[in-house]
């Protein structure tokens, strides 16, 4: 099952895929489906497609355009020692994972900064 196409992730994307990225584009929709149904199942149809693209785009990244990997949220570069780092806030280059603002989405992200699962068994309609 997936909740998006490769035309959903292409039309997101602000470069053209090549033919090789988006067979892998069919693959990974699926797999992001099967993340977003393990985390929130009763999400509304709209939102699990633009958190599947936004997955998707994140794991393909940008073709190298930029030399930043999508989803970094610090970075640094040198010159002349040749030197670069990053960090990924919630994953890994090439990952797919759910972002804090994706998990929101989906209803299901933290409101208070903290989670127990035990409250989801007291008052479920609070909860969902």
């Amino acid at each position: 099952m997936r909740y998006a196409e490769a035309t959903d992730v292409q039309s997101r994307m602000t470069r053209t895929m090549s033919a090789d990225e988006k067979s892998v584009c069919s693959t990974l929709l699926e797999d992001a489906a099967a993340i977003i149904d393990a985390f929130a199942k009763s999400a509304e149809a709209d939102v699990k497609r633009v958190v599947s693209c936004r997955m998707v785009i994140r794991a393909l990244g940008d073709g190298g355009t930029s030399g930043v990997p999508v989803g970094a949220t610090q970075g640094s570069m040198s010159a002349l020692g040749y030197s670069q780092s990053w960090t990924i806030g919630n994953g890994s280059s090439g990952e797919l994972y759910l972002s804090k603002a994706e998990k929101q989405m989906l209803g299901k992200g933290n409101r208070i900064g903290s989670y127990s699962p035990v409250e989801e068994l007291v008052w479920p309609e609070v909860t969902s």
